[in-house]
C-alpha cells in the first residue's frame, strides 16, 4: 500500500480527485489517501491558503495527487501553486505533451517532453514599483539551477531513450541570464554524448513547434518561456483537458492538473478528469506501478476513440461520474 498526499483543490478540484480515485482502485493500486485542503476553500478557517500541514504531508509521503487550486485574492501568496514548488524546492516542472488516440486535436505526431526550470527566472517574484510610473521586475538565473533542470532533462532522455534534448532561451537578447543558460546547458550536453543536443531561440522555437512538432523530443527551458511553451503544446495536443503535469525534485513528487479549478462549473458533475488522470499515470509510473498506468491510458484512449462518452469540453455531453464509469468498464 501506498502512503500519498491528496490535496483534493477548489471548484472542481474534488469531484476530479474522486473521479481518479476510483479509477485508480479499479486499476488494482492500493493506496492509502492522506488527504489535506488548500487554497481557497482553506482561508477563512486556517488564516492561509496553504497551511504548513500540507507541505509536512508532501514531505512525509514523498509523493502526492494535487487538484486545481485557487488563490483567494489578498492572500499574501501571488500563487499557491508556485509557493508549494518553492516552498519545497520542486525544480522540475515535467509537462508531457503526447497526442493520445482520438484527441482533439489535427496534428498525428507529438510526443515532447518539457523540462521548465520551477524556482527562478522572473517568477522568483522579485520586482517592484520605480516612482508611479515605471516597474522593475528583476530576472533571476543562477548557474546551479540551470544546471540541475538541464541535467535532470538529459537523466530523462537517457533513462527513456529519447533521442535529442533542446535548450530553449533568447540569449540573443538576454546575454546574460539566459546566456548563462545556454552556456550551461551547452557544457552539461557534453556529458551524454549518445544524446543529440541543440539549442533554439524561444520564438523560433514557438514556430518550429507548429509547423514541425514531429522534430523535438525533450525541451529544457527556464521558467517564463516553459510556462508559455508548455501551454502551446498542450493546445497541440487537444487543450489543457488531456494535458498532465508534475513538480519534482530528487526527493519529492506532486503530481497536478494544469488546468483551472473552473468554479463556474463546480459541483454540477460536468468537470472532465482526464487531465489529473494522465497526471496520476505519471504518478503510478514514478511509483513503478507501470501495468496499472499502461491499463488506464489504454482506457483512457479507447474512451476518446470511441467518442460515446465525453464530457463538454471534449466535444460530448457526459458527466464526470459517467466518463468516469466508461473509463473503469474499459479497465475491467
Amino acid at each position: 500500500m501506498y502512503n500519498i498526499t491528496l490535496i483534493p483543490g477548489d471548484g472542481i478540484g474534488p469531484e476530479v480527485t474522486k473521479s481518479v480515485r476510483e479509477i485508480i482502485a479499479a486499476a488494482g493500486v492500493d493506496v492509502n489517501w492522506e488527504i489535506v485542503n488548500a487554497g481557497a476553500n482553506v482561508m477563512e478557517e486556517e488564516g492561509t491558503p496553504l497551511p504548513e500541514k500540507v507541505l509536512d504531508s508532501i514531505k512525509k509521503n514523498q509523493v502526492a495527487l494535487k487538484g486545481p487550486i485557487t488563490t483567494p485574492v489578498g492572500s499574501g501568496f501571488r500563487s499557491v501553486n508556485v509557493a508549494i514548488r518553492q516552498k519545497l524546492d520542486l525544480y522540475i516542472n515535467l509537462r508531457p505533451a503526447k497526442i493520445l488516440p482520438g484527441a482533439p486535436t489535427q496534428f498525428e505526431n507529438l510526443d515532447v517532453v518539457i523540462f521548465r526550470e520551477n524556482t527562478e527566472g522572473l517568477y522568483a517574484g522579485i520586482e517592484h514599483m520605480v516612482g508611479d510610473d515605471a516597474a522593475e521586475s528583476i530576472k533571476i538565473t543562477t548557474r546551479k539551477a540551470s544546471e540541475r533542470i538541464v541535467r535532470a532533462a538529459f537523466e530523462y532522455a537517457k533513462k527513456h531513450n529519447r533521442d535529442k534534448v533542446t535548450a530553449v532561451h533568447k540569449a540573443n537578447i538576454l546575454k546574460l541570464t539566459d546566456g548563462l543558460f545556454k552556456s550551461v546547458a551547452e557544457e552539461v550536453a557534453q556529458d551524454y554524448p549518445e544524446v543529440e543536443f541543440d539549442n533554439k531561440i524561444v520564438d523560433n522555437m514557438c514556430m518550429q513547434l507548429v509547423q514541425y512538432p514531429e522534430d523535438y523530443d525533450v525541451l529544457v527551458l527556464p521558467n517564463l518561456y516553459g510556462d508559455i511553451v508548455s501551454d502551446l503544446c498542450a493546445g497541440l495536443i487537444g487543450g489543457l483537458g488531456v494535458t498532465p503535469g508534475a513538480n519534482l525534485n530528487d526527493e519529492l513528487a506532486v503530481f497536478e492538473a494544469v488546468h483551472g479549478s473552473a468554479p463556474d462549473i463546480a459541483g454540477e458533475d460536468k468537470a472532465n478528469p482526464i487531465a489529473l488522470l494522465l497526471s496520476a499515470v505519471l504518478m503510478l509510473r514514478y511509483l513503478d506501478e507501470t501495468q496499472a498506468a499502461d491499463k488506464i491510458e489504454d482506457a483512457i484512449g479507447q474512451v476518446l476513440v470511441e467518442a460515446e462518452v465525453l464530457t463538454a469540453d471534449l466535444g460530448g455531453q457526459a458527466k464526470t461520474t459517467e466518463i468516469t464509469e466508461e473509463i473503469i468498464n474499459k479497465i475491467n
